[in-house]
Parts: C-alpha cells; sequence; structure tokens
C-alpha cells in the first residue's frame, strides 16, 4: 500500500486531486482533518499574510471562518511552534501546558478554547524543511472526534515514520505544482504577458509579439500586479515564478 500510494502522489496532475489523495490518506490513520499552509513570503519569525499563502484543508468552512479569517491561526502555540522547529510534534504537550496553566498568552489560550469549542482537541503537527528563511510549510492534523490524544499517540508510535514520509512527499509534490494563493489567480493572458516581461521584452515589443496594443498589454500587466498583491511587474514575474503560474507547460 505504501508504493500505491507514493506511486498515486508522483502522477497526480494537480494540487486538487493530490489533496483528495491525501485526506483520504490520513483519515486511515484517525487524522480527518487538516490544514496545510504553504508560502514563501514570511518575514523573520512571522507568518506572511494568508493572503500570500496557500491554504488546503477539509476542516468545516465554520471552523477556518473563524481560525483564519478572524485571525486566530496568529496565535496559535502549534504555529509558533511550527515556525521555530522542524519535524513532528504531537498536541499533547498543549494539553499538559494548559492545565497546569503555564506557558500560554492569553491570546494563545483564546486559540485552544476555540480549537476546544470546535472539537479540535487532539492531533499532531508537521512542520517541513525549509532551505531559505522566507519560505515556511506545516501541516495541523486533527485526530477524528472523539479519540483522545493518547489514541492518537498510539498510532504514531506504530506509523509514525510512514506518516511523517507521506507528508513529506506530498509537500513536496505541491510545491513543485502550480497554485495561485488566496489572491486570484492569473489568466492565460496575464501569465503570458509576465513571461514576456522575465524575458526582458518591453511593452512595445509584447504588444507587436502577441498582436495587442500597448495599452491592452499594460492593462494584462496591472491586473496580474492586482492579482498578485504587488506593486511592479518585476515583482509580480518573481511572484508568479514562486508560485508556478508561469512557464506553464500546456498554458
Amino acid at each position: 500500500m505504501t508504493l500505491e500510494f507514493l506511486e498515486q502522489v508522483s502522477e497526480a496532475e494537480n494540487i486538487q486531486a493530490l489533496w483528495a489523495l491525501h485526506t483520504k490518506k490520513m483519515a486511515s490513520y484517525g487524522f480527518d482533518r487538516l490544514l496545510y499552509v504553504y508560502t514563501r513570503f514570511n518575514v523573520g519569525k512571522s507568518l506572511s499574510d494568508p493572503k500570500d499563502s496557500l491554504v488546503l484543508t477539509n476542516h468545516p468552512p465554520e471552523y477556518i471562518e473563524g481560525y483564519i479569517r478572524e485571525g486566530h491561526y496568529t496565535n496559535a502555540p502549534m504555529l509558533r511552534w511550527s515556525l521555530e522547529n522542524v519535524g513532528a510534534c504531537s498536541w499533547g504537550w498543549m494539553e499538559e501546558a494548559a492545565t497546569e496553566g503555564l506557558g500560554f498568552t492569553p491570546a494563545e489560550r483564546k486559540v485552544l478554547e476555540y480549537n476546544h469549542s470546535m472539537d479540535v482537541v487532539a492531533g499532531y503537527t508537521i512542520a517541513f524543511k525549509s532551505d531559505s528563511t522566507r519560505n515556511s510549510g506545516g501541516i495541523g492534523m486533527a485526530a477524528r472526534s472523539g479519540m483522545s490524544q493518547s489514541d492518537i499517540d498510539s498510532v504514531w508510535e506504530q506509523h509514525g515514520r510512514e506518516i511523517l514520509m507521506f507528508n513529506n512527499m506530498v509537500h513536496l509534490k505541491i510545491i513543485s505544482m502550480p497554485y495561485s494563493s488566496m489572491r486570484q489567480s492569473l489568466t492565460p493572458r496575464q501569465r503570458e504577458v509576465l513571461e514576456w516581461v522575465s524575458e526582458g521584452k518591453t511593452v512595445q515589443d509584447i504588444a507587436t509579439i502577441m498582436g495587442l496594443t500597448s495599452a491592452t498589454v499594460e492593462k494584462h500587466l496591472r491586473l496580474a500586479r492586482e492579482n498578485l498583491g504587488v506593486q511592479t511587474s518585476a515583482q509580480a514575474v518573481l511572484k508568479a515564478s514562486f508560485q508556478n503560474q508561469i512557464f506553464m507547460l500546456g498554458s
């Protein structure tokens, strides 16, 4: 089954198919709610704006609404751990620290209370290794409702090495694939003009090559910058390249 799953991962053609495979696989171990986040735009020990991150999850929308859009994620103890460490960590230490009333700020305790109210009480977090201080990726895996931390720790004791390997392989596959952040993805025309900009072409050059007016090329560049949340076309090329949104096969 290990080889079969890795073959399916390697053959997945898009992130949606890959994510469906992974959530099903992790559910077989008891982790039925996952939250994956990856960004290339961290600054120091702070997580970047979620709009500049790739976020994948199968949590209910009501949980994500509070956790991300209302900002609970910024004070999550396991997020702090993932920004400072690499590897896997049981959520057990949080329960122990909360019970003893030690180690958490009021904002962090509020996050723990929110998670408990949403039945996110046991699980593991994996922080992926990165070759850059700007890049950061991690996944929080909540155990199935009714499972205690002790239950999921027992699962990890038996299968932890393969679970960690599967997550690392899926992460490496994800970051090699085209993706858009929570901002809008680029249109084919926007991708094409950015590709020509990256080749050193001027607006007039691009207009001639694409059979467009200079004004239309400028419009595509402006919309690409807005979609990517940057100020200059050079920044747009860099960000689109990071997200594998340009030079796509078959685009």
